[in-house]
């Protein structure tokens, strides 16, 4: 099995970040392919980059599918930019790390909390918590201040500042689990459960363990309306 791990930023040090994470979770029958954009933003922190990171998302399945394609495909950037129109191009199984991280933290108990990076992007959050049914789970939402490419360096000391905030949302907001919110943050996920004393989800390997359990299942994304193959861009009448 071959699942292709797209980081939408050209950061070459996070995409090997999420490829660590999601080869951690990945049994030894899947190959994991992680890829990143050679251009466009190099951090996700706003609505415009977010576009961009969309036509990244596009471009790199496009080009995943020109040599065959892979059996899964895993969006690592919270926003899940491009989750629409990457179902559309396949039919495969296709997770975001949002989607993942929110589904798998509602199993771990009854409410969890999402610590991210800047506080702009909470918007984001609250929209993708409206769409994936998640509003009653998650009892809080925070941003750190810590821009995504400080995460890059992993003994920086962002360590702290999430943990500081993660054991708030513990003691405060009585959150049961913790979800990351940034595809950055995937390596710190096992020291910060250590920490705070509650399940830590990391998006990354989360999705990576729902899209292989998918694809084992034979279960893809369906053709049937909505997700059906698009026409051809050199088709669509402006």
């Amino acid at each position: 099995m071959r699942i292709t791990v797209i980081n939408p930023n050209t950061s070459r040090a996070m995409t090997a970040k999420i490829a660590a994470a999601a080869r951690g979770v990945a049994g030894p029958d899947v190959e994991i392919v992680a890829v990143c954009p050679e251009s466009g933003p190099a951090a996700i922190e706003s609505h415009t980059d977010e576009a961009f990171a969309a036509v990244a998302v596009i471009d790199l399945i496009e080009r995943d599918l020109a040599h065959g394609g892979s059996d899964g495909y895993v969006l690592a950037c919270f926003g899940d930019p491009g989750l629409d129109a990457a179902r559309e191009l396949v039919d495969v199984p296709v997770v975001g790390i949002a989607e993942a991280a929110m589904h798998v933290a509602a199993l771990t108990g009854r409410s969890f909390a999402v610590v991210t990076t800047l506080s702009r992007t909470l918007g984001r959050a609250e929209d993708l918590l409206v769409r994936y049914g998640m509003t009653s789970a998650c009892v809080s939402l925070a941003g750190t201040g810590i821009p995504v490419l400080e995460l890059e360096d992993t003994t920086s000391a962002a360590f702290d500042v999430i943990a500081e905030e993660c054991e708030r949302a513990v003691r405060e907001d009585r959150a049961d689990s913790i979800v990351l919110g940034c595809a950055g943050m995937a390596d710190l996920c096992h020291a910060l459960g250590a920490r705070v004393g509650v399940p830590v989800v990391d998006g990354v390997a989360a999705a990576v363990g729902l899209v292989a359990g998918m694809a084992r299942m034979g279960v893809g994304t369906s053709k049937r309306d909505e997700y059906a193959t698009p026409p051809r861009r050199g088709q669509l009448v402006g």
